[in-house]
């Protein structure tokens, strides 16, 4: 499967089967997060793989995001610099973390598995569940086997997307 093939399969998964990620399967897409682009290339991030079906469980809950316990994995992507900024002003975490996260799933694809990219969790009680100090979990990306098939997606076209030379 080429790059293309995986951007154009990806979808949000939200039911998983009950079937572990093998551990081949789960370290190479770990390794495709290590290999990311970040900004000059500080690698200021980790990745928190939660497997414990208890911990799994409990971000579930406090996240409202309930098939997040049935995903067999469960990745959380943690900038280490919050507050800091490239020199354009950008916020460095959420673009270094969002780079790792897309590859990320689209590694998955390649693998035949599925993910969910997360945003909607109690950043508060994940760190505490997790471990996590002076640092931002920027995202949780469930990662399984998918119990159903794709939905078709709905996207803008380029032309309402697109803009050349100049803005408006």
């Amino acid at each position: 499967m080429n790059v293309y093939e995986a951007m154009n399969s990806r979808y949000s998964v939200r039911s998983y089967q009950v079937r572990e990620v093998e551990d081949d399967k789960l370290n190479r897409i770990l390794e495709v997060a290590r290999i990311a682009p970040t900004a000059r290339n500080r690698q200021e991030w980790k990745i928190v793989v939660i497997k414990d079906d208890e911990s799994r469980k409990t971000i579930a809950r406090t996240s409202e995001q309930e098939f997040l316990a049935d995903a067999p994995v469960i990745l959380a992507v943690v900038g280490l610099t919050p507050g800091q900024e490239m020199s354009c002003l950008i916020p460095i975490d959420p673009v270094d973390c969002s780079i790792v996260l897309t590859h990320i799933a689209l590694a998955a694809v390649a693998e035949d598995l599925g993910t969910c990219w997360i945003g909607h969790f109690d950043q508060e009680r994940t760190c505490e569940l997790l471990g996590v100090k002076n640092a931002k979990i920027v995202g949780l990306m469930p990662l399984g086997y998918p119990a159903g098939g794709p939905h078709p997606k709905e996207r803008k076209s380029l032309d309402a997307l697109v803009r050349y030379e100049k803005f408006s």
